[in-house]
Order: structure tokens, then C-alpha cells, then sequence
């Protein structure tokens, strides 16, 4: 059996699905990259810092609004992981998404917190912010946007 669908994981490629035969030969996959202002590429890549945070060492509350964050961006949650540390109660964690990923780690004793927001697709990581802030209460928010995978033209396609 297939271990991506055993996990929930079905993909749209019939290449990813272990038996061919079973999928259409004119099935086509589906593609998730973006086009915008004439470019294309493969997803948004935020880096967030979050600094005089509150809310920092609680794993299970950082995992709820991470979720929270996910689906106000219209992402997909496959699969969520998060870790407490001791003695100071830093979290790193990550929830797996259909369109990539969020990833944090938090040091409650700088009152910091790096998250990380990859998507792809539809989804606007942009709307994920407040959300997190509800939570964090930060007193300054950096932010770095990248576009990721970014399709260079051939230069045929230039004449």
C-alpha cells in the first residue's frame, strides 16, 4: 500500500501514485506553482520574528494558533510536531501542510520567536500574521518575503 495515503497524503500526479494502470493516461498533474506580476514561482517564503513575545512555552497553545494561522491562509494541515524544552521552555515545531509548511522556535528568556511560512499555491501566507499576533503579543515584528523557486525565461521565450 502506499504510505503517503496511508498517512492521508493523496497526491494529484499520477507519477507519485504507486500503481499507474489505475490513472488515466491523459490525467495531467496538477500544478501548484503561482504566476504574478509576469513571473512565475514555486511559493511564498516568509520569515517572521517576533520579539518582546509573550506566550512562548506552551506547545500546545503555540500548536492551536499555528493551526489557526494555517487555515486563515487557506492551507491544507497534514501533520503537526512539537516539542517543550526544559528548563527553559523554548518550543520548536512544525506543521506539514499540503502547500508546504510553518515551522517556530521560540526562546521565552529573550522573549523571541522565528517562525517560518512557506505555501504555495492559493494560499496567502500574509493572513497568517495577525493570527500569530493574537498570540504573541509581540512588541516588533520583522518580516523578510521571498519568492521561492523562481522559473527563469528561456531565452527563446525573451525574442
Amino acid at each position: 500500500m502506499n504510505a503517503l495515503a496511508q498517512l492521508g497524503m493523496v497526491s494529484e500526479c499520477p507519477r507519485d501514485i504507486q500503481n499507474a494502470n489505475t490513472v488515466p493516461a491523459e490525467a495531467e498533474c496538477k500544478d501548484y506553482f503561482i504566476s504574478r506580476d509576469g513571473e512565475q514561482f514555486a511559493g511564498n517564503h516568509l520569515l517572521i520574528d517576533f520579539w518582546d513575545a509573550q506566550n512562548l512555552n506552551d506547545p500546545q497553545r503555540i500548536d492551536g494558533i499555528l493551526r489557526r494561522a494555517a487555515e486563515a491562509a487557506g492551507a491544507t494541515i497534514l501533520h503537526g510536531h512539537f516539542h517543550h524544552f526544559t528548563p527553559n521552555g523554548g518550543v520548536s515545531g512544525v506543521l506539514v501542510l499540503a502547500e508546504s509548511h510553518i515551522s517556530i522556535h521560540t526562546w521565552p528568556e529573550r522573549q523571541f520567536a522565528a517562525v517560518d511560512v512557506f505555501m504555495c499555491g492559493a494560499c496567502d501566507p500574509h493572513l497568517s500574521l495577525p493570527v500569530m499576533q493574537e498570540l504573541f503579543q509581540a512588541g516588533r515584528v520583522e518580516l523578510d518575503a521571498f519568492r521561492r523557486g523562481r522559473v527563469q525565461k528561456r531565452m527563446k521565450d525573451l525574442a
